[in-house]
């Protein structure tokens, strides 16, 4: 009997030493794959099996994390999270043009201009390397539509070497955010595996390191806002806790997030729960006083900015089924928008009202009980608002790819995935310069997750031991 239990426990060491060499050496040579690609535009069939690849180890590792306490080190996941985006750091980005208006902007800045007062077709003199970029500079007849934030990071970066300058500025931010994820798991008593679920995911390591999207540097000061709102000890009561510093410090944080991308707004009712009675007031001061620092040296121009806005919320579309499947019923597009806005507005009250009502039951008890309830919200919010957008371009599932390691859902895991199949419209649009969206795929990547969704609802519900999310169901 000795020697048995002896064998087991020998035999579950070696598959454990297996499992932890393993798992990233196989990711790494995936991405390894992916990195040896000639042109990522015309290898969409390896960017999704390598991807997919890489999502089934991080979805084993969020079980053996959760279920026997497998996992690495903060300082591994770190090490192969910085490993994995070098490998496409110094790459031309390939998936997607916008860093070159990140740099149009970021070059208009240091040359002294607003780039909210012209539009880059409009430029009445261009030197020969702004003529050159004009070229890769997308709806150049638009003026820029990206808040003052980024364009303060797009200077930064233009100003450290270019392309490669502003792409290593988000990898640093990226890598940071790493980082403040590990910080808050710990905080809130959760395993450190969990943070692979972003730190090794392909979604920030093809959209940030390879294609170098601003999207990233939101997620860094939205993140970083949630942490200074966390208590340090689980005994803290921010409620009654008489501190100004911490709830100020996360509303300039969470100013930058939103003049970054202003999606985060949607979790600005959130964070003003996480801040407390008596935190909220320094929380507003400080995200007030950043926006206006921020804003007021682009004024008056900054107000084109939400004419461009204006433009892309009234005609875009992209990726989008649930918008799709209305336009087919509603010849009119702005009718099947005002009925997903609609609905995302009523999705929206009904979490807040249920977060509220949490919120109203810790305060006076514990402010750190209240935030995987706000992290839950802030991930319903997220996927609603994809599955509902009429653009779904990949980089905008960053915000979803950022909550997973607190909110480790199946539907989240296979929609930060499934988004990259998007892709697929690059292929023709390389060869032959024709745009031509494949509604299959995009049913497909909305059939999934909505799967997915139910699954995990019929998974909770019939009372297994671990649900497909990782947690034990309630019973």
């Amino acid at each position: 009997m000795t020697i048995s239990i002896a064998s087991v426990s020998f035999n579950r060491g070696i598959s454990k030493k297996i499992f932890l060499w393993g798992a990233p050496l196989i990711i790494a040579f995936s991405y390894g794959v992916l990195a040896c690609q000639a042109d990522l535009r015309l290898s969409i069939a390896s960017l999704a099996g390598a991807s997919a690849l890489i999502m089934v180890f991080l979805s084993f590792a969020l079980y053996l994390g959760e279920a026997r306490g497998i996992g690495w080190s903060p300082r591994t996941i770190i090490l192969l999270a910085i490993a994995f985006r070098l490998m496409f750091l110094f790459r031309l980005p390939e998936l997607s043009d916008d860093i070159y208006r990140y740099l149009w902007d970021g070059l208009t800045i240091l040359h002294g201009n607003n780039p909210y007062a012209f539009a880059p077709s409009g430029a009445k003199i261009l030197s020969a390397e702004f003529t050159e970029l004009l070229g890769h500079v997308n709806h150049p007849q638009l003026i820029t539509l990206y808040p003052p934030a980024a364009q303060i990071l797009f200077a930064a970066g233009a100003l450290a070497g270019g392309l490669v300058g502003i792409k290593a500025l988000f990898f640093v931010l990226d890598i940071a955010l790493c980082a403040i994820i590990l910080r808050i798991l710990s905080r809130m008593s959760m395993p450190p595996s969990r943070a692979v679920l972003y730190a090794w995911h392909p979604l920030p390591i093809l959209e940030i390191a390879g294609s170098g999207h601003i999207d990233g540097a939101g997620i860094f000061f939205l993140l970083l806002a949630f942490m200074l709102l966390l208590p340090a000890s689980k005994i803290t009561n921010s409620y009654t806790k008489n501190t100004w510093l911490a709830p100020t410090a996360a509303g300039l944080a969470f100013s930058g997030a939103v003049l970054v991308k202003l999606f985060p707004l949607i979790f600005f009712p959130a964070l003003l729960f996480l801040a407390g009675s008596k935190g909220r007031k320094p929380f507003m001061l400080g995200a007030v006083a950043g926006a206006s620092a921020l804003s007021i040296p682009f004024l008056p121009g900054l107000y084109n900015m939400f004419i461009t806005l204006d433009i892309y919320v009234h005609n875009w579309e992209f990726a989008g089924f649930a918008f799709q499947s209305l336009h087919s019923i509603f010849p009119s597009g702005s009718i099947a928008r005002q009925i997903l806005a609609a609905l995302f507005l009523l999705i929206t009250a009904a979490l807040y009202a249920s977060l509220s009502r949490k919120r109203n039951a810790a305060e006076g008890i514990n402010i750190s009980s209240l935030f995987p309830a706000a992290f839950e919200t802030a991930y319903c919010l997220t996927l609603a608002f994809l599955l509902l957008t009429p653009t779904l371009h990949p980089w905008y599932a960053l915000y979803l790819a950022c909550l997973l390691p607190f909110v480790p859902e199946v539907a989240g895991l296979v929609l930060s995935w499934a988004v990259l199949l998007s892709y697929q419209v690059l292929i023709n649009f390389t060869l032959l310069g024709t745009w031509e969206e494949n509604e299959a795929i995009t049913a497909i990547i909305w059939a999934a997750t909505a799967g997915a969704l139910i699954l995990s609802w019929i998974a909770r519900g019939s009372n297994l031991g671990i649900s497909l999310c990782g947690r034990t169901p309630p019973r």
